[in-house]
């Protein structure tokens, strides 16, 4: 097999005893290493010990060699493409199509995947190597993840050449420092804000392909599909989600003769829906569950509210959770809905709410800004929106913390429990970022996705 292996070629076995062997270049008996049993002329340098990688560091290691090996894939995926196409006669001499369908269907049965996956793996390798070659020298050098380069491939992949051109630094850069699920979010909100002066549009045009329809599934059961408008949607499963811990929270402290419900919130969710579209009311529910109606917060720049922009340009409102929406829509939301939560932005207003050690829970409006601000959980990766999050004081009440906004950020209650029970701790940097350190003592930053004004005062001589 090799000098050290277990067979030659020829398939006799060696000997597999280590001190068997020696180096085959032992005529010179000025190599630097030959090997005698027990003794090895590196053994004359002593004290020097090297470094021992930790557990996480040979994670790491993978990590990047699985980036660099991606980007080999994918440019000798591309390769195999071009040569394909250079050496048509090999492929029988049809058009372009044809034999790019030919080296999909042999790559897929080389790699052992469908001739889906193998299509995508082409288009993304021709994308990378010659539309964004920065995205690709990134991830050659492990500076992103093959995720964050496939994100980026797909999510350009809808625009004008000259837009995503325009946009490909910047996105490159974003994925370079973000995890997948904020750098996904950080894309999209670049590419609405790019593609905002059409949104307008662009959301008429798709409210008219809204409908129901219903998806037959196996065992009886069927999937009810519906596309509406992302705010609508958002409303109708986020009012079932709290009718439906409503419930469970009553059977927690119902009255003694009550048979616990063992349904799941998933089961509960979809019991309520139904009922709701079948019979419009559910009587059979308790009255505080009856009463609950969905609630979004929607950010609105102050001045495109007023149209004090006039009609040109201007940046689109945000529902959390979900996205821009066109501004005709937001002001509608804001002027007659009492469902929502208005947020007005204006850039030289904002808001610094403390209660210090006066009390230990955070009134409604800080809880509202603490959330606003951050929009997601605040560990690293977290996706879970800040709306069912717990709020936690990064520096802990017990310990001397204050109430403040500088002092709390959401988390959801599994990584509320790792940061108190987990060995990590967590520290607020000033400008509502957290500084979440590891129990190796690795350290990962958090940004919100909203930043709140600093306000100083300068001091002026009498």
């Amino acid at each position: 097999m090799d000098d050290f292996g277990i067979t030659d070629p020829g398939g006799k076995a060696r000997g597999t005893d280590a001190a068997s062997w020696t180096s085959p270049r032992t005529a010179d008996p000025d190599e630097d290493f030959v090997y005698d049993g027990e003794y090895c002329e590196h053994d004359e340098v002593v004290g020097w010990v090297p470094a021992q990688p930790d557990a996480v560091e040979l994670v790491l290691e993978v990590a990047t060699m699985e980036a660099v090996f991606a980007a080999q894939r994918l440019a000798r995926i591309d390769q195999l493409r071009l040569e394909a196409l250079d050496d048509v006669t090999r492929y029988g001499g049809g058009a372009r199509e044809l034999i790019e369908r030919s080296v999909r269907l042999e790559l897929a049965a080389a790699l052992r995947i469908t001739e889906n996956q193998a299509g995508m793996l082409m288009y993304r390798a021709e994308a990378l190597v010659h539309r964004y070659p920065t995205v690709w020298n990134s991830l050659a050098h492990a500076g992103m993840t093959e995720r964050h380069a496939t994100i980026i491939v797909d999510e350009l992949a809808p625009l004008e050449p000259e837009v995503a051109a325009r946009l490909v630094e910047k996105v490159r850069d974003l994925a370079e420092t973000l995890a997948i699920g904020p750098f996904r979010r950080a894309l999209r909100r670049l590419i609405d804000k790019e593609l905002a002066p059409t949104l307008s549009a662009r959301h008429e045009h798709a409210v008219r392909r809204r409908r129901i329809f219903v998806e037959p599934e196996a065992d009886g059961m069927s999937w009810l599909h519906a596309l509406l408008p992302s705010v609508e949607a958002h409303a109708i499963h986020g009012r079932m989600t709290a009718k439906g811990k409503a419930l469970l929270a009553a059977q927690v402290g119902g009255e003694g003769g009550s048979q616990p419900d063992d349904r799941t919130l998933d089961e509960i969710r979809a019991d309520i829906l139904c009922d709701l579209l079948l019979d419009g009311i559910v009587p059979a529910h308790p009255k505080d569950v009856q009463g609950i109606r969905p609630t979004v917060v929607v950010t609105v720049p102050a001045l495109a509210l007023l149209g004090a922009d006039g009609d040109g340009p201007h940046e689109p409102a945000i529902v959390e959770g979900v996205g821009p929406i066109p501004i005709e829509r937001a002001r509608e939301l804001a002027g007659t809905a009492t469902s929502w939560i208005r947020v007005l932005t204006h850039p030289e207003t904002g808001v610094v709410l403390s209660v210090g050690r006066t009390r230990y829970r955070p009134p409604p409006d800080m809880v509202a800004l603490t959330k606003w601000r951050a929009e997601r959980c605040m560990a690293p990766g977290c996706g879970v929106p800040a709306s069912r999050c717990q709020i936690d004081h990064s520096l802990a009440w017990e310990d001397g913390g204050e109430t403040s906004v500088v002092n709390t950020a959401p988390l959801c209650q599994g990584h509320h429990t790792i940061k108190h029970h987990g060995g990590w701790r967590v520290i607020q940097t000033g400008d509502g970022s957290l500084l979440w350190i590891s129990p190796s003592g690795r350290q990962y930053t958090v940004a919100p996705e909203r930043r709140l004004p600093v306000f100083r005062v300068d001091s002026v001589a009498a």
